[in-house]
C-alpha cells in the first residue's frame, strides 16, 4: 500500500516537472553525452574490452596571449552573411579634408568597406497600367489595349499580393487582421473579407496540386505518419470543436496534412487505404488497429517516443538513465551511418554489426528489470518498461530495412507549422477552413523540405496552374517544379516595374 502511495505521488511529481519544464525548462531532447557520470555503453553491454592506458607524453606549458577586445561594431560586421539576391545600396561618404583649403595636399589611393544590416517596412505598391484609346479614322471606331490577366477575372489583387499573403500567413504566422493593420498603416483601404476571400480561392486553385502530391506520397514504399490537434468550427457556444491534422511523410520528402474531425482509426483506413508497405508511426493504438490483420501492411515504431518513456521517469527512478544510455547507443550508430553515407546493403550490414547487439542489450535489460520485486505498475519506469516491451517487434523493423529511419523526428520537425500557427491564429473558424490550412500548409512545407522559395512558387504556380494541361498537374507540385519550371519562373508584373 505505501508503494503505492508512493508510486502515485511520483506520477503526480512527473507531471508537475513536465509543466514546469513545458513552461520554463528546456524542451530539446538531446542529451549531454560528454559527461564523467555519464553511464557506459560498453560497460552494459559486457563484451567491450576494457580501453588501454593512453601512451604517456611530453607535457607542454604556455601562457595563451590575452585576445584584444573587440567592441560592438566589430563583432556584429564579422557575423553578417548575406547572400546574392540582398540588395546593396551604396552609400559615398565625402572626405572633409578633399574640400577644405588643402585638398590638393591629398589623394584617394583606397577604399574602405564597412556593412550594416538596416530594415526596410513592408511595403506596398499600386500597379497603375495605361492603357491607350484609339480611334479607328477611317471606320470611327474605338479600341482599347487589354488589361493584363489576372489570377481572378475582374479581381484587384495582383498574383504578388495573392502569394504575399500566403506566405506570411502560413509560413510565418502573420494572421490576416494584423495583415490587414499592415495595410491600413500603408493607406490602404481593404475589408478584411476581402482579404479572406483572396486565401480561400487561393487555395481552392492549389487543390488539385496537393491531390497530386497525395497520389504520389502513396506511391511510397515507407510512410512516416503522426497527428497533431487543431481547433476548428463550433462545438457549440464558447467552445471550439477538438479535430485533427494527421501529416503523412512520403519517402520524396513530400508532406501531406490531412485532416479529420476525430482521431480515430477510421481515418487512417480512409486515407491509407491504397497503401502497401511500412507504416512508422508512435504507440498510438490507432495505428495499431489499423495495421492489425493487414498482410500489405508493416508496421514500425519510432524510437523516439519509446525513449521520452524513460526521460520522464528518470528522476523517479535514476535506473531510467541506462536505458537512455543504450538508445543513445542506437542514435550513434545512425549518426555513423550519415557521417560515412551508407546506404542500402551497407547500411543494413552496418545497422547489423552495431545496433543489432545495443538492441538485444536493451531488451535484457528492460526483462531483468520487469523481474524486480518493488516496481509497481503505477512507476513512470514500469509504464516505459511495458511500452517498450509491447512494441518490441514494431521498434526492430528498422534493423532489418535500411529505408526505414529509427523514428519520425524528420516527421515532426515538418509539422511544426501547425503548432507554430495555432498560436498565432489559435484556431479555424470553420471545418472548411482547417482543409483550407491542410492543403496550402502541404506545398509550402514540402517547398521548404526541397529548398525552393515558397514566395516564387506561389507566384509561378498560381498563374500557371489555370492553362496547365490537367494530366501534368504533378509537375506542378514542388518537387517537379523544381526540376521544370524553377530555372525560368513566371513573374509578377511587380518586378518589372523600376
Amino acid at each position: 500500500m505505501i508503494r503505492a502511495l508512493q508510486a502515485e505521488v511520483a506520477s503526480l511529481q512527473q507531471q508537475l516537472d513536465w509543466f514546469k519544464r513545458q513552461l520554463f525548462g528546456r524542451k530539446s531532447e538531446k542529451r549531454i553525452i560528454d559527461n564523467p557520470d555519464q553511464l557506459d555503453l560498453g560497460a552494459l553491454l559486457g563484451d567491450t574490452p576494457a580501453p588501454t592506458e593512453p601512451e604517456p607524453t611530453e607535457e607542454i606549458t604556455y601562457r595563451r596571449r590575452k585576445r584584444k577586445q573587440r567592441n560592438a561594431d566589430d563583432v556584429t560586421d564579422s557575423g553578417l552573411r548575406f547572400g546574392p539576391d540582398v540588395p546593396i545600396e551604396v552609400i559615398e561618404l565625402s572626405a572633409p579634408q578633399l574640400n577644405g583649403p588643402e585638398a590638393d595636399q591629398y589623394e584617394v589611393i583606397d577604399t574602405k568597406i564597412s556593412r550594416r544590416l538596416a530594415q526596410r517596412p513592408g511595403s506596398y505598391v499600386v500597379l497603375e497600367y495605361r492603357r491607350p484609346v484609339l480611334r479607328h479614322k477611317p471606320g470611327r471606331h474605338l479600341m482599347e489595349v487589354p488589361a493584363p490577366s489576372a489570377v481572378f477575372e475582374g479581381s484587384l489583387a495582383d498574383v504578388s499580393l495573392l502569394a504575399g499573403i500566403l506566405v506570411d500567413k502560413f509560413c510565418y504566422h502573420l494572421p490576416l487582421y494584423r495583415q490587414h493593420q499592415r495595410l491600413k498603416d500603408a493607406g490602404i483601404t481593404l475589408s478584411r473579407s476581402t482579404l479572406t476571400n483572396y486565401v480561400q480561392r487561393s487555395i481552392e486553385l492549389l487543390e488539385p496540386i496537393v491531390d497530386a502530391q497525395w497520389r504520389h506520397i502513396l506511391q511510397s514504399r515507407v510512410l512516416a505518419m503522426d497527428e497533431t490537434p487543431i481547433k476548428a468550427g463550433r462545438k457549440k457556444k464558447g467552445q471550439m470543436q477538438s479535430t485533427w491534422y494527421w501529416p503523412i511523410y512520403g519517402e520524396d520528402d513530400e508532406l501531406c496534412f490531412t485532416w479529420s474531425s476525430s482521431r480515430g482509426s477510421a481515418h487512417i483506413e480512409q486515407q491509407l487505404k491504397s497503401f502497401a508497405g511500412v507504416l512508422l508511426s508512435d504507440g498510438y493504438a490507432a495505428y495499431d488497429r489499423y495495421a492489425k490483420n493487414k498482410p500489405q501492411i508493416t508496421q514500425a515504431q519510432c524510437w523516439a517516443h519509446t525513449r521520452r518513456y524513460f526521460e520522464r521517469a528518470q528522476k523517479s527512478d535514476p535506473l531510467a538513465q541506462e536505458a537512455l544510455t543504450l538508445i543513445g547507443g542506437l542514435y550513434r550508430v545512425e549518426q555513423q551511418i550519415r557521417e560515412k553515407g551508407l546506404e542500402g546493403q551497407k547500411k543494413l550490414d552496418y545497422r547489423s554489426r552495431h545496433a543489432l547487439p545495443i538492441f538485444e542489450a536493451f531488451f535484457a535489460w528492460c526483462h531483468q528489470q520487469r523481474q524486480r520485486m518493488d516496481l509497481v505498475n503505477t512507476d513512470p519506469l514500469a509504464k516505459a518498461l511495458v511500452y517498450a516491451d509491447n512494441h518490441r517487434e514494431q521498434l526492430k523493423i528498422y534493423l532489418g530495412d535500411p529505408e526505414v529511419p529509427i523514428d519520425t523526428n524528420h516527421l515532426e520537425r515538418a509539422l511544426r507549422v501547425i503548432p507554430m500557427g495555432r498560436k498565432n491564429w489559435l484556431f479555424c473558424w470553420s471545418e472548411v477552413g482547417a482543409k483550407h490550412v491542410g492543403i496550402i500548409q502541404s506545398l509550402l512545407t514540402t517547398c521548404r523540405l526541397h529548398n525552393v522559395d515558397p514566395y516564387t512558387y506561389l507566384v509561378d504556380v498560381l498563374q500557371r496552374v489555370a492553362l496547365h494541361p490537367a494530366r501534368d498537374v504533378e509537375e506542378l507540385t514542388p518537387r517537379c517544379w523544381k526540376e521544370h519550371f524553377a530555372a525560368n519562373p513566371l513573374r509578377s508584373d511587380l518586378e518589372h516595374v523600376h
